[in-house]
């Protein structure tokens, strides 16, 4: 019989905890019950300031976190627990449940400290610590705006939390105030010098730093709140969000008579054992020999610890200490510090190098003689830290000064990963070594990045160190192979650039110049695709179908039609933004009686026409082509659909016009071809019901004006897109999405959509937006140019077989007998449809 395990609270660490204890409990030793004070399940607390602009709580979920599947793990929502009894070994909840238990993990975290300043607790005093806390600031900035037209806002508390709260007021539309007692932001993680840069930096991003003082009093004024500052100071404001610091929950093991430390928590030893043996305490809450660790990578530790000994019997499992590093983009400063920042090791040094102009303040303390690594802070360009961070109390491999120099191509002023030894932690999210990769790739054939990730979690919590990845396999041994096949050593991407510049215009000359070989079923489509994206770019004026093109094509690609299950095709005509005409839907009607077609509404907001037969193809185009319609290229690799919902035009709570601007996005896209299908969609509010986080790209709007996510889909393995911008007006938004097409189109493997192209993208989803929005790279006027030219030179290919009797001929089931219908394709009826007929089935005649 199962034993219980209780766990209180349903945070990160907490979710983290019942993931280990079911991995290592595979003889379902133990029962779980997850005691949650929140309505909903566990999420990324960490990421919280992205839930703003979304306003989708979903998108933050943790993966896994309702445990859907499995019968071992119960999760019991919104019903927080009250008291602790030790002796009877019971915990209760507010509703008055009880639940008995043989071990017990208090995960409760943290609460936000609010500062006892005179008028802290007057309407528009928020804290910033969950989901509902963001909901009501919102509300309360919405209704500053309904009453005034704006809102003002400021946030007490300049370290990691309150940086964090100051940009989702600015994400809000809002221009904060920081204030902060101490003389500089992140008094803990960054010294005077990084703090000053900082300052410089936050403050050119439109948000105010009052450092050095504190706030002295709240008041109300005329329906509004009134900050005074220690220095004098008065700000006029509509909202104030306390983000001070944390304290940890600890009321219930106080109540409960277990062992707590004298500035809180509750007290455990390194197997994170409470006084109460049966008891145990993880994360926040947990004081480990008196101090309490306020990031998650510690709380995940403890977890793991604790899941060892209750699961898998590991009594020897202890806390090793905590990595205190940080890494975070504040406001979209990269911040970092690790190790000894502020030196305060005896007779340690400062090697710095602080480049105003650049914006970027770099510090290295090393070992009285210059050769140990003690600690740093980085502050406007943290590349370095991934590199930096594992040898701390290691002897560095190069002068300490030419280490803070410009990076090389081995890494940071030379140093490569070899430098790094064993023992040295690559993802400190989820304490892996870099020998517990390298195993990986030499024991347990992970050859990729993403098989890497998937065995050894590496990368798969902030994704700092998702660029280290690569090198390592490098370092290994691992040649990643970039050929696209045997035929053509050069990737996609190298080939695309190569037909570019030499305004090749066929395989044959790109194979004979470039390749070698007759070429396959890999290279051929993937060049027949390249050649369709450039030839209108570079003016060439090609048809798919045109010579040599159509030999190269997949077998949808050659009929320009979808090919099903009993050899008919279907059709699919462009519907843009989903918005139809009465006379275009009575067209598609006429069409499909006449000519027999089965009829079926798509996920897409199109009609699609099955049935056809080849020599059938051209007739149906040219009916539908007479009415109006053109491809909607559902048989290629080029974008599909972009949904809509009706928006402004006709939904109350619609703030734009979400189907105008789906139908000049797809009118602009159509017949793009690309690696991979393209999918989009455009939703008039957050509500979000055209699902365009689901897309390649997908845009929803706001009050302002537009926000941009890219790199979703759906599928066997779904992904929420990412905010590329946020508040952009529609000129700004066809731009970025120009880009951001081409850019794609340019640089991904075949057959690779967008999603896991940014998964491997070095430098994630902040390279492609700095590629992207901040043009990093200079190539933003040649993206958009090769964008004008394919809109400029866009042609329907279905009027272009209708206008080639060469091309027409292609279309027959019988080449000897043209006009013969294929007696081998026979239907039966089903729900007033002819559908094909399936072994077994006899036909309906």
């Amino acid at each position: 019989m199962s034993r219980t395990l209780v766990v209180v609270g349903n945070g990160m660490v907490g979710h983290r905890l019942v993931e280990a204890v079911r991995a290592e409990d595979t003889a379902g030793a133990w029962r779980v019950v997850v005691l949650a004070e929140e309505p909903r399940p566990a999420y990324d607390r960490v990421g919280l300031s992205s839930y703003v602009g979304t306003w989708d709580a979903d998108t933050l979920t943790l993966a896994g976190s309702s445990y859907p599947d499995d019968d071992l793990v119960e999760l019991r929502l919104g019903d927080a627990v009250v008291a602790l009894d030790p002796d009877r070994k019971v915990v209760t909840t507010a509703s008055g449940f009880e639940q008995d238990y043989d071990a017990l993990v208090l995960a409760t975290g943290s609460y936000p400290f609010v500062p006892p300043v005179p008028g802290h607790d007057l309407p528009g005093c928020f804290v910033y610590r969950t989901i509902d806390d963001l909901d009501a600031i919102k509300a309360a900035a919405d209704h500053a705006r309904e009453v005034t037209g704006r809102a003002a806002g400021a946030v007490i508390g300049g370290g990691l939390l309150g940086l964090e709260a100051a940009k989702a007021l600015r994400d809000m539309g809002m221009s904060p105030h920081v204030i902060e007692m101490a003389p500089r932001l992140m008094p803990i993680q960054v010294d005077d010098g990084g703090g000053s840069l900082l300052k410089r930096l936050v403050e050119g991003l439109d948000v105010t730093v009052h450092a050095g003082t504190s706030t002295s009093e709240i008041g109300a004024d005329r329906g509004r709140l009134l900050a005074k500052l220690g220095n004098g100071t008065e700000l006029d404001l509509d909202l104030i969000v306390f983000s001070a610091g944390i304290r940890p929950r600890d009321e219930l093991a106080r109540t409960a008579g277990l062992d707590v430390g004298e500035r809180g928590g509750v007290l455990v030893d390194d197997k994170c054992q409470t006084s109460d043996p049966s008891i145990y305490a993880i994360g926040e809450v947990a004081a480990v020999d008196g101090t309490c660790y306020g990031l998650v990578a510690p709380g995940y530790t403890m977890a793991e610890i604790v899941a060892a000994q209750l699961a898998a019997g590991n009594g020897d499992a202890t806390f090793p200490g905590a990595d205190m590093s940080t890494k975070l983009k504040l406001l979209g400063v990269d911040v970092a510090s690790f190790g000894d920042a502020h030196a305060t090791t005896e007779g340690s040094l400062e090697v710095v190098v602080n480049d105003a102009v650049a914006g970027t303040y770099k510090k290295l303390v090393v070992s009285d003689d210059t050769r140990t690594l003690l600690g740093g802070v980085l502050v406007g360009d943290a590349s370095e830290y991934n590199t930096l961070r594992p040898l701390v109390g290691r002897e560095l491999p190069g002068d300490p000064a030419a280490i803070l120099s410009p990076a090389g191509e081995s890494g940071i002023g030379g140093i490569g990963i070899e430098a790094l030894p064993d023992e040295a932690q690559i993802c400190s999210c989820n304490n892996v070594t870099k020998g517990r990769i390298k195993h990986a790739i030499g024991e347990e054939g992970c050859d990729t990045v993403p098989k890497l990730k998937a065995c050894t979690s590496a990368g798969t919590g902030c994704g700092s160190c998702v660029t280290m990845l690569p090198k390592l396999l490098k370092s290994c041994g691992v040649e990643v192979s970039k050929s696209l096949c045997e035929h053509f050593s050069q990737s996609r991407a190298e080939l695309f650039e190569i037909v570019a510049a030499t305004r090749i215009t066929t395989f044959s000359e790109l194979i004979d110049r470039y390749g070698k070989g007759a070429g396959c079923a890999i290279c051929k489509p993937a060049v027949a695709s390249i050649l369709a994206s450039i030839a209108p770019v570079i003016g060439a004026d090609k048809h798919i179908l045109d010579g040599e093109q159509a030999t190269l094509q997949d077998t949808n690609d050659r009929f320009l039609a979808n090919m099903q299950r009993n050899g008919t095709y279907s059709v699919v005509p462009r519907v843009p933004g989903g918005e139809i005409t009465p006379d275009k839907l009575i067209v598609l009607g006429e069409v499909a009686k006449d000519f027999g077609l089965y009829t079926k509404i798509t996920g897409g907001q199109r009609i699609d026409l099955f049935g056809a037969t080849v020599d059938q193809l051209p007739h149906i185009w040219k009916r539908l082509v007479d009415a109006g319609f053109e491809s909607g290229h559902a048989y290629g690799k080029a974008l599909r659909t972009v949904k809509s919902c009706v928006g402004s035009t006709w939904c109350r709570y619609g703030v734009q016009d979400s189907v105008g601007m789906a139908v000049e996005l797809e009118l602009r896209y159509r017949g793009l071809r690309s690696p991979h299908k393209l999918k989009s969609a455009v939703s008039g509010c957050a509500r979000e019901c055209a699902e365009a986080r689901s897309k390649d790209f997908g845009i929803i709007a706001t009050e302002k004006g537009w926000n941009l996510y890219v790199c979703g889909n759906g599928g066997m393995t779904p992904r929420h897109a990412d905010l590329l911008a946020s508040d952009v007006d529609s000129e700004t938004l066809i731009r970025l999405i120009d880009r951001f097409l081409m850019f794609y189109i340019r640089t991904a493997d075949r057959l690779q959509r967008t999603a896991p192209w940014l998964e491997e993208l070095a430098g994630g989803l902040d390279h492609l937006r700095e590629v992207i929005v901040d043009d990093k790279l200079g190539i933003c006027d040649d993206l958009e140019a090769a964008m004008a030219k394919h809109v400029e030179n866009y042609a329907d290919e279905w009027q272009g077989v209708l206008a080639d009797p060469d091309k027409l001929a292609r279309f027959t089931s019988f080449v000897n007998a043209p006009g013969m219908p294929d007696p081998t394709i026979s239907f039966r009826e089903e729900r007033q449809q002819k559908v094909p007929v399936l072994l077994g089935i006899p036909e309906v005649k």
